[in-house]
C-alpha cells in the first residue's frame, strides 16, 4: 500500500478510520515485523510484543515458587486486547490449556489485528465491551451467583490479568482509579498476579511513579519491571 521508507525500513500496508483511536495503521517493519500503530505510538506488535515478552517470562519464573500444581496459569484476563499481542505470549508461556478472555472497546482496532496480526489463531473469547464496565459486570454476576448458592464469597477466576488500556498515549484517569483496582484485585485468584503497562519517558515517568504508589495500597507485592520506554507494575494480590 505504501512506499517503502528506507531511514527507518517501514511501509504502511493498511489504514483504517475508528471512533475510539482515530487513524489506526498496520505497518510492516524489516526490523519488527508487522505492528499496528496509532499516533506514532504501537499498539500491538513490534515492540509492544517485546515489552510484554520481556516481563511475562519474568512472571513465568515468579510463578515457579508457587505450591506444585500452582505455577500454570488456568484463566488469563486481557484488558486491552488490541491485535493479541499478549494473547501470543500466553500461549508461549502456558500452553494452549488456558482460558484466555480479551476485552477492547475499539472493534476496529480487534478486526486489525485479526487481520494484520493472525489474532485469530490464540483463541481468544474476545469481548467488545469498555473494560471498566466489563470487571463490573463480571463482580455482579459473581456475586449474584454466590448469593444464589449461599456461597459468602464470589469464586475468583483470574490467575493472570493484563492491562494494556492506553488509547494513543493517553492513559484514561478512570483506569487509575481505586475503584477500578479494587475490581481487579476482587477478580484474580488467591495466588493471581496482574500485570499493569505504563509508558514511561518525559512526563509520563511521574504519572507512571504516581500510579504505583496506588497500586501498592491494593497489593501486596509491587514489582517494576524496565523493558525499554515503558515500566511494567507485576503486582501480586
Amino acid at each position: 500500500m505504501g512506499k517503502i521508507d528506507f531511514f527507518t525500513g517501514t511501509w504502511l500496508i493498511d489504514e483504517v478510520k475508528s471512533p475510539i483511536n482515530g487513524k489506526v495503521q498496520a505497518i510492516k517493519s524489516f526490523a519488527f515485523g508487522t505492528y499496528l500503530q496509532v499516533g506514532k505510538l504501537t499498539q500491538s506488535g513490534g515492540v509492544v510484543y517485546n515489552v510484554w515478552r520481556t516481563t511475562l517470562k519474568k512472571v513465568k519464573g515468579k510463578r515457579q515458587d508457587l505450591p506444585a500444581g500452582k505455577a500454570g496459569v488456568k484463566d488469563c484476563l486481557i484488558l486491552g486486547l488490541a491485535g493479541g499481542s499478549v494473547a501470543k505470549l500466553v500461549r508461549k508461556y502456558w500452553g494452549w490449556d488456558v482460558e484466555i478472555t480479551g476485552v477492547d472497546i475499539d472493534p476496529i482496532m480487534v478486526k486489525m489485528g485479526r487481520k494484520h496480526l493472525g489474532l485469530d489463531k490464540y483463541k481468544v473469547n474476545v469481548v467488545i465491551e469498555d473494560a471498566y464496565e466489563f470487571l463490573r459486570k463480571t463482580e455482579n454476576r459473581k456475586r449474584a451467583s454466590a448469593k444464589a448458592s449461599g456461597d459468602a464469597k464470589p469464586n475468583t477466576k483470574y490467575d493472570l490479568i493484563c492491562t494494556d488500556l492506553y488509547v494513543g498515549d493517553q492513559y484514561p484517569a478512570k483506569f487509575e482509579k481505586e475503584e477500578f483496582l479494587k475490581l481487579i484485585r476482587k477478580l484474580l485468584s488467591k495466588n493471581g498476579i496482574a500485570v499493569f503497562n505504563r509508558l514511561y519517558y518525559d512526563e509520563k515517568r511521574a504519572q507512571a511513579m504516581k500510579f504505583g504508589k496506588v497500586l501498592e495500597k491494593h497489593f501486596t507485592s509491587v514489582t517494576p519491571v524496565f523493558p525499554q520506554a515503558n515500566i511494567m507494575f507485576v503486582c501480586r494480590k
